[in-house]
């Protein structure tokens, strides 16, 4: 290796980390003029919230920036290496800047991998606003942050990096690093460098880095795809599990169970399995499309998906596989419909485009006696005291009239609810 160069030991995802906001790049519906996050810096009103999204997309550097911005004082764990002890201390440490009147900012990184007694560790000091918490999270917080902590912060999502992120992020690197900047760097396969690091920033820099230092010996350093080709080596580099091939295979492998093929849905599978995918992310999503595209046309297809989700979080790999791929080949194979689905995106679209009319009165509670005397509940009809268990009523505001949401396919048991309904509304709604 040519010796005038001597090759940093602080790797370049941290040496050109962004200081403050004018450096940071992507993440403009959070951080543009007058979005959340910089409103928050700008306004010095910080408050507890997580950053969802995909690795490498920024979620360290912004807490980060946040900190330095606002003078906060920083600490930082990781879920995967910490515990209720770490917590605790941090929370006295925060006593004793509250005293100080300094903000204490506390960046967690991994959240998701807390468990429900390491999160309600951290309920106290975030709802007084002792401590600022900002979390990082790879996975859906619905599922992975338990609903108390949840109803104590705000959720923010951060999006992929798009490929103009990346090269800004790249051409950045390579203006403000000092070792870079030395350097005679030649071309650059940057359409194969961007996919081969998943959309991820952090991955880009470091496979960027080694390939230069593979180069290094070059009066002109090129980057060519042979040289990144070599760097990486691994195969399943092209899987990951937060990048481009991770988006297209999930994507394959749900549409392969809406096209009822239990084959290509193993196949997918099998692929996302290898590939080191979180089996729970697998079972989750099954979950999900069992009540998106099967719905009511085979009811079981939830619970089914419902328990293999507990089951392979109970068993773990590489049992979970067989578990996994029960559940799949049966959505697959079960008739399908999204009539449920179909019926609540219509409901909230009339509910956000609309105007939103008073609950009729023979539909309200009337706990009590002046609110009976006002009419609440007023001309109720008990359905179960009429033939068929039905009374045939309006059960929408007046100005909606006969409005329809669901309407039953027929495909599999949903057929049976269309029949059903079809003559119980018969002088009302329409089931073609």
């Amino acid at each position: 290796m040519n010796n005038k160069f001597e090759i940093p030991q602080i790797p370049l995802a941290e040496r050109v980390r962004p200081k403050d906001l004018n450096e940071f790049q992507g993440q403009e519906a959070l951080l543009a003029k007058g979005k959340p996050i910089r409103r928050m810096i700008e306004n010095d009103s910080l408050s507890s919230f997580i950053l969802w999204g995909p690795p490498g997309t920024g979620k360290t550097t912004i807490a980060r920036i946040i900190a330095n911005q606002t003078k906060s004082e920083f600490y930082q764990l990781n879920a995967v290496s910490s515990g209720v002890k770490d917590i605790r201390e941090i929370i006295s440490l925060a006593q004793n800047n509250n005293q100080l009147k300094k903000r204490t900012i506390l960046f967690i990184d991994e959240i998701h991998r807390f468990n429900k007694s390491q999160q309600d560790a951290l309920l106290s000091a975030v709802e007084s606003g002792l401590i600022i918490l900002i979390g990082a999270t790879t996975e859906n917080p619905s599922f992975e942050v338990i609903p108390a902590l949840r109803s104590r912060v705000r959720i923010f999502v951060l999006e992929e990096l798009s490929q103009k992120d990346l090269k800004n992020i790249l051409n950045f690197a390579i203006q403000k690093d000092e070792f870079l900047s030395s350097l005679k760097i030649g071309e650059i396969d940057l359409p194969f460098l961007i996919y081969v690091s998943g959309g991820d920033a952090r991955t880009l820099l470091n496979i960027f880095e080694a390939s230069i230092v593979q180069e290094i010996n070059s009066e002109t350093v090129n980057i060519t795809h042979d040289v990144i080709e070599n760097v990486v080596q691994k195969k399943n580099i092209f899987y990951d599990k937060a990048g481009e091939e991770h988006y297209n295979i999930i994507s394959a492998f749900i549409k392969s169970l809406r096209g009822s093929d239990p084959d290509a849905a193993l196949y997918w599978m099998a692929r996302m399995l290898e590939g080191g995918e979180d089996p729970l992310f697998i079972a989750r999503r099954m979950i999900i499309f069992s009540s998106e595209d099967i719905g009511n046309a085979s009811p079981n297809a939830l619970l089914l998906a419902e328990t293999c989700f507990s089951a392979v979080d109970k068993i773990g790999m590489p049992e979970a596989r067989i578990i996994l791929a029960q559940c799949a080949t049966y959505l697959a194979s079960s008739p399908k419909s999204n009539a449920s689905y179909m019926g609540i995106e219509r409901a909230l679209g009339d509910v956000r485009s609309k105007p939103l009319f008073p609950v009729p009165l023979h539909l309200r509670n009337a706990p009590t006696g002046l609110m009976k005397t006002l009419g609440y509940g007023r001309d109720y009809q008990y359905p179960h005291d009429f033939e068929n268990h039905f009374v045939e009523k309006n059960y929408l505001p007046d100005e909606m009239g006969n409005t329809q949401y669901y309407f039953p396919t027929e495909n599999g048991q949903e057929k049976n609810l269309k029949e059903r309904l079809k003559f119980l509304w018969k002088n009302r709604k329409k089931y073609l």
